[in-house]
């Protein structure tokens, strides 16, 4: 599907990091970017700067992304791209022990629910509502194609780290979910990827001291650096602008396997 002018998009998790870089990559192709995240200072910001919409959307609400997806298409028309960047992490043990009095205590069910709740079930909640949306467009070509869907995993859905359980589950959950997507929208001209990124230079690390982004540049094989957000929205656009792209689940990490710790 080619991106151009007034193509309307959808990106969660979009004032920032990847998704800020993808709905920048989408606006300078011309197309009609709706915004949502739950920082309202950068994604208003970010909306007026490429010509979009912010949408105050917490992705594991019904009513709040029913009413994202009311206002961007009031703004834009239905969207034939979404783009799904909103995420949370944590880093506990299933269960660990006390150094200093040896009491032992398990991972919070709550915390674990709560990363699920965000990364594997708000991912599908915004899948759902959009694809329902693509299904009442008229196709684009001969073969039918409506809309296209990116999804954003993580290398830790596949070889997470200690303390990663949450997250981990969450991000396999994403990765496992692809294909089936794919499959039940396949009679509906409806594309579904979804890119497994690695260690990437993200608000969150940032934050990080300088020897902390050292050491985790110096763990990438090749290149030895952190990913930067625009190749993540360079391989987002290559999967909505590639017809024959489908089903995949693609990493996009220097070729890192993450070590235990």
């Amino acid at each position: 599907m080619e991106v151009s002018a007034n193509t309307p998009a959808v990106v969660t998790g979009g004032a920032s990091g990847l998704g800020a870089a993808t709905a920048r990559a989408l606006a300078a192709k011309g197309a009609k970017v709706a915004i949502f995240d739950m920082n309202a200072e950068k994604g208003e910001a970010l909306a007026a700067e490429i010509g979009g919409v912010f949408c105050l959307v917490n992705v594991t609400k019904d009513e709040d992304v029913d009413a994202g997806f009311a206002k961007a298409r009031e703004a834009h028309g239905q969207e034939r791209i979404l783009v799904n960047c909103a995420g949370i992490g944590n880093a506990i043990k299933t269960a660990s022990r006390s150094k200093e009095d040896g009491s032992i205590k398990h991972f919070p069910i709550s915390a674990f629910d709560f990363v699920i709740q965000v990364n594997l079930i708000g991912t599908f909640r915004c899948i759902a509502k959009s694809a329902a949306g693509m299904m009442t467009l008229d196709p684009l070509d001969e073969f039918g194609e409506r809309g296209a869907i990116v999804n954003t995993a993580s290398v830790a859905g596949e070889d997470g780290q200690i303390g990663q359980a949450a997250y981990s589950a969450s991000k396999a959950g994403v990765i496992g979910m692809t294909l089936p997507i794919a499959r039940d929208l396949m009679n509906e001209g409806i594309r579904v990827n979804t890119i497994l990124p690695g260690i990437f230079d993200t608000p969150l690390l940032a934050a990080a001291p300088q020897n902390v982004r050292d050491a985790l540049a110096a763990s990438v094989p090749f290149p030895k650096r952190l990913g930067l957000p625009v190749e993540y929205a360079k391989l987002a656009m290559t999967m909505i602008e590639t017809g024959y792209f489908n089903g995949e689940d693609v990493r996009l990490d220097g070729a890192i396997r993450m070590a235990p710790r």
